[in-house]
């Protein structure tokens, strides 16, 4: 192998994919990254098993082959470079690395030993804009599950309903579910929450339209030069709409920015008793009022002007109430509940494409 590539590209083809290399595993080849020549570009890869990204980068090649290098000691070491063109040559499983004042060797492992990186050739396959695609998952990603004891809870659950396609995640202690588009196939995938944690990183700067392409067992997200591999997460769903009350008696609706201020503050005093806080709606004042007790500091309370439509109080997870309200982009803000007990929701009252449920606490 023998080929010529710029620092910058080379940098950031590194960053897209030495996340995923994995230093724990007790496979010691997956802590490398695999570099290949594919035409006239190279094809940067890493995977862990469940996840696989590849980015293809423009180069100039001279000679074709394939080596697999740390990744962290690649990754750090070319970002650390100056700009300009980079030198890699192969010779024995040692990649050496030169530049115009810089000359290094990297010893690697044969590519022959590296998982081979997962393809579909054959799927459903269709396309939604990046802006769309990271809109949705910023919005449900933060309810996904992290205890493993129930898998299909740590999944973002892509599914179309009336010609519509929505994204889902639920801990079981709040549920947010997002109307991305409409659609003529036939979706219904459960992808891993983390998979989707590393294709929002990808996607960040993105312009490009996504691909996705899946079977039953994979799915494959392709933006640009980027391909992310995924396995999908085996088991059913719950059926969560049975979760979203049809009607509510009490409703707020009030600036966001408000809301959000009211519950930092309250927050404060919340944290020895795991965050719990009061929500009380006054309908004479036209007000939302939030309370907090800390025993051994003192209490709190924070109201902010309201719509109010009928009289009641919840208490709810502070935390939560602000994960929520970090993920709507609107300015108005709508909380809707009915008795204590019974699952809250906050939704913007002008677009309701983004459903946030939360579930009371015991007051």
């Amino acid at each position: 192998m023998k080929l010529q590539v710029t620092q910058e590209n080379l940098t950031r083809g590194l960053n897209s994919v030495a996340r995923t290399a994995s230093s724990r595993s007790t496979l010691p080849i997956l802590s490398n990254v695999l570099l290949k020549t594919v035409g006239n570009r190279l094809s940067i890869a890493a995977t862990n098993l469940d996840i696989a990204i590849t980015h293809l980068i423009g180069s100039k090649i001279s000679e074709e082959g394939s080596i697999t290098v740390p990744a962290r000691l690649m990754q750090d070491f070319i970002s650390s470079l100056p700009s300009g063109v980079i030198d890699l040559s192969l010779e024995d499983n040692k990649l050496h690395i030169s530049t115009e004042k810089y000359r290094s060797t990297i010893n690697g492992v044969s590519a022959e030993d590296f998982p081979v990186m997962p393809d579909i050739s054959k799927g459903t396959s269709w396309t939604i804009t990046a802006k769309a695609l990271r809109h949705a998952l910023q919005q449900v990603i933060i309810a996904a599950s992290n205890d493993e004891a129930r898998p299909v809870l740590t999944g973002v659950y892509m599914h179309t309903s009336e010609g519509s396609l929505y994204f889902v995640a639920t801990d079981s202690y709040r549920l947010a579910e997002k109307k991305v588009m409409k659609t003529k196939e036939s979706i219904e995938l459960l992808v891993p929450a983390n998979a989707m944690q590393e294709l929002l990183r990808i996607l960040s700067d993105s312009d490009d339209d996504v691909e996705v392409i899946h079977d039953d067992q994979q799915v494959l997200f392709r933006a640009g030069d980027v391909e992310l591999v995924t396995r999908l997460i085996d088991g059913q769903y719950p059926n969560y709409r049975n979760l979203i009350p049809k009607a509510f008696n009490n409703s707020a609706t009030l600036a966001r920015g408000e809301f959000v201020n009211i519950t930092k503050v309250s927050s404060l005093f919340a944290r020895e008793s795991a965050g719990s806080v009061t929500l009380s709606l006054d309908e004479k004042e036209k007000q939302l009022s939030i309370t907090s007790i800390a025993s051994q500091v003192g209490d709190n309370t924070a109201a902010a002007s309201a719509t109010i439509e009928g009289e009641g109080a919840i208490t709810l997870n502070s935390r939560y109430i602000l994960d929520a309200l970090n993920a709507f982009s609107s300015d108005t803000i709508a909380l809707r509940f009915n008795g204590k007990l019974e699952p809250s929701m906050l939704i913007d009252p002008k677009h309701g494409d983004y459903t946030h449920i939360i579930m009371p606490l015991k007051s």
